[in-house]
């Protein structure tokens, strides 16, 4: 392949660190970008996984052919901040971006891709680069939309190479809060859009490492008022909110690189008493605190149709999951337990703590996109802060 391509008429392109090169169609934003390829594994919800912050500086391969349909709006985002509205970098289809053709759509998808600052590209063969990902890990990659065919394909592949990658990558500093914020409004109803929560019963504080707004909209919904406070905020100025619970949020990058910038935070948290709860990247970083250990994994977990065990009550749910590092079970001390585990690999999805009204899970329960069927962490947590306030 010569470092110029334009006879075969290709105005993207994707190139791995090892020098793999796929051609295809460029859409959405123009120019080039680097991050690690993932895929996933959704057949909906494509605007949900590509404004969620966990996917910061990553390329999102979808496996199902056809993306597009549904077309874009102005609610099926999930970034909660100005900080975290650029979460992925890329992302790659079998087909064309299809024309939108249902009654919530606003915009074509083609189009948002190109507001998001997303760069997209169709016509390659997502299932040979869903093996190449199985067989070889997630790999460093770059990737372009040309719309003049001039693809420098030496360029991409030095571009890809020269990317540090996610591990020692504390990306959640780059996604939280500016300043603390409320937050009230409750789940999606046909009937009344996203309502308002009038009664509260609990306020939570959630730690923001790149929170989902339907995490926010699930607190909401068991009845808590929400009040949002950077990554970097101190134990003083949670507990002079007076919180009933903290939830450590979702968000991307290495928790073993975050964990040294928040470690001492969540230390003071687990010794207060506090109800605790954490999601995703919060999970991880308290298993971390606790005395746990993480590691990068080869493919990772992303989609909205992973099957985990929930071993309290020996119920299985489909989970909507999105993670590229593991809480290593093997590593965890006494009093620490899992709670959940992947039924495709038997990787830790939830831990919880004898004695303590701390729990965590590693998948996505707020079902943005995905099933609904882990609601119950929420309410769960409620639990927790109702006990704690003696109601």
């Amino acid at each position: 392949m010569s470092d110029r391509n334009q006879s075969a008429g290709a105005t993207g392109a994707i190139a791995f660190s090892d020098g793999t090169v796929f051609l295809g169609a460029g859409a959405g934003r123009v120019g080039t970008a680097v991050g690690e390829l993932c895929f996933n594994t959704a057949m909906t919800g494509y605007q949900e996984i590509l404004t969620d912050p966990s996917y910061a500086e990553q390329l999102v391969l979808f496996t199902f052919p056809h993306i597009g349909n549904v077309g874009a709006n102005f609610e099926d985002c999930e970034d909660s901040t100005t900080a975290a509205q650029q979460a992925a970098r890329g992302a790659i289809f079998r087909e064309s971006v299809t024309p939108p053709s249902n009654w919530r759509a606003q915009d074509h998808f083609d189009t948002w891709l190109a507001r998001q600052g997303i760069i997209g590209l169709s016509g390659v063969d997502t299932r040979a680069l869903t093996r190449h990902i199985r067989q070889s890990g997630m790999p460093k990659a770059a990737i372009m939309h040309a719309p003049e065919g001039e693809i420098d394909v030496a360029a991409l592949i030095r571009a890809a190479q020269a990317w540090e990658g996610l591990e020692a990558a504390d990306l959640a500093a780059n996604m939280t809060a500016d300043a603390p914020f409320d937050h009230t409004e409750r789940l999606w109803t046909l009937e009344d859009g996203f309502p308002e929560l009038e009664d509260s019963s609990f306020h939570v504080v959630l730690v923001d490492f790149g929170v989902k707004k339907n995490i926010l909209r699930n607190l909401s919904d068991v009845g808590a008022r929400v009040t949002v406070v950077s990554g970097d905020c101190d134990f003083e100025t949670i507990t002079a909110l007076s919180p009933d619970g903290v939830v450590l949020s979702n968000g991307p990058g290495d928790p073993a690189a975050t964990h040294q910038r928040a470690g001492v935070l969540i230390s003071r948290l687990i010794e207060s008493g506090l109800p605790l709860l954490g999601i995703c990247l919060g999970h991880q970083l308290l298993a971390l605190t606790l005395g746990a250990q993480t590691k990068k994994m080869d493919q990772g977990h992303h989609g909205a149709n992973h099957p985990v065990k929930d071993l309290q009550t020996g119920k299985v749910e489909i989970v909507s999951m999105n993670h590229g590092f593991t809480v290593d079970p093997d590593s965890l001390p006494e009093g620490v337990e899992q709670s959940h585990v992947s039924l495709f690999d038997g990787t830790n999805s939830g831990l919880r703590v004898e004695g303590k009204p701390i729990i965590s899970v590693q998948h996505h329960p707020e079902a943005s996109p995905g099933p609904q069927d882990s609601f119950y962490v929420f309410q769960r947590f409620a639990e927790f802060m109702r006990h704690a306030s003696g109601d």
